[in-house]
């Protein structure tokens, strides 16, 4: 038996690994990845253009107006004249806020009184607009801190597992699972599907092995493969990015076997659903962009309703990019892990059961 499971697993790789291009596949789009995506998938503001509607004639907002001026975020000062430009200002996206001086701002706080600031956010980008206004609220409250007879209470604040919050560490882990989970469905899904366009899936079928040698020797593969490419943006992460690797590769490595396991159910059931390339394509598609979505790694899973996280617990994806967080970032201990890796066999058994009778089903 396991011969025969070895005879098709070499078959497979032979089949992925016959020619330049598609070994040039395998790794050219996982190097391609990890060069562009920690920098652009980023949630950082940066290099953003902020406009300035002064109506105050005081030392105070030019002062104030000058630290705008000289923050990171900002690398652009606009400065408005009147409403109709502030309005066109963010109908043309020229800015992505505006902030408002009143005519009384100066004289409130020379008079030891509270000063409004009004600022304008362009809703259409909604997420840096708030990030941003949290810089903006930062240097609002460090100068006005400056600016009390009495010092303010000084607020000391830690960043566990990520001191200098640098979003490359919470990029490169989350693209372990997210490079791993295309490749596993990738290699599954495509691969029942291949065989009936190429005319050799009754080969298989007549062939000493059954179903279940065959759902295995389709796995292994994309376990192989899924590995592999997980192990290049691991290398890169921490000789390229400089990202210190604080657990054991061991249990990252032996957890990602179930993931894997977890995501080749799905992409088996796929496949043996589909009887072209492409209709595999599309429904490897319609799975992988939902449990990217709903992973965790865009937005936190706390965000999202009640209702759509007990739906979001059969996504391995987001199970696994806790693992390896945890793993990578913090040296999890193995029975922390367990509470996300348990969900993990439950689905890899669920999946690979459902996809065991349905292509029994299908060859009844």
């Amino acid at each position: 038996m396991v011969h025969r499971i070895f005879s098709l697993v070499r078959k497979e790789l032979q089949a992925l690994l016959r020619d330049k291009q598609g070994r040039l596949l395998l790794v050219g789009p996982v190097l391609m990845q990890l060069a562009v995506f920690p920098f652009a998938a980023t949630l950082e503001v940066k290099n953003n253009t902020l406009a300035v509607l002064n109506e105050d004639a005081g030392p105070e907002s030019f002062e104030l107006i000058q630290r705008f001026s000289q923050a990171q975020a900002f690398t652009r000062l606009l400065r408005l004249e009147g409403e109709r430009e502030l309005a066109d200002a963010l109908d043309r996206q020229r800015a992505l806020l505006v902030v408002r001086f009143p005519p009384d701002f100066s004289r409130s706080l020379a008079a030891g009184k509270a000063a409004s600031l009004q600022v304008i956010l362009d809703g259409r980008r909604s997420n840096s607009g708030q990030i941003a206004l949290g810089y903006i609220r930062q240097m609002v409250n460090t100068w006005l801190a400056g600016q009390r007879p009495a010092p303010a209470p000084e607020l000391v604040v830690r960043h566990w597992f990520n001191p200098n919050l640098d979003f490359v560490r919470h990029i490169i882990p989350s693209l372990v699972a997210i490079i791993t989970t295309i490749s596993t469905l990738v290699v599954t899904s495509l691969s029942v599907a291949r065989e009936r366009e190429q005319g050799t899936f009754d080969q298989l079928l007549v062939s000493p092995l059954t179903p279940g040698m065959i759902m295995v020797g389709k796995t292994v593969p994309a376990i192989l493969v899924a590995m592999f490419q997980a192990t290049i943006i691991l290398t890169a992460g921490i000789w390229v990015y400089g990202i210190p690797f604080a657990g054991s590769l061991p249990l990252l490595y032996g957890s990602m076997v179930f993931y894997i396991l977890a995501v080749a159910g799905f992409g088996l059931l796929v496949s043996s659903v589909c009887a072209t390339q492409q209709q595999a394509f599309l429904g490897t598609f319609s799975f992988m962009v939902p449990a990217v979505l709903l992973s965790g790694f865009p937005a936190p899973v706390e965000n999202m309703p009640v209702w759509l996280q007990r739906v979001d617990w059969f996504n391995p994806l987001q199970h696994f990019i806790v693992i390896v967080k945890g793993v990578f970032l913090k040296d999890a201990a193995p029975g922390v892990l367990f509470q996300s890796l348990w969900p993990l066999l439950v689905i890899a058994a669920l999946t690979l059961t459902a996809a065991n009778w349905v292509f029994r089903r299908r060859l009844a």
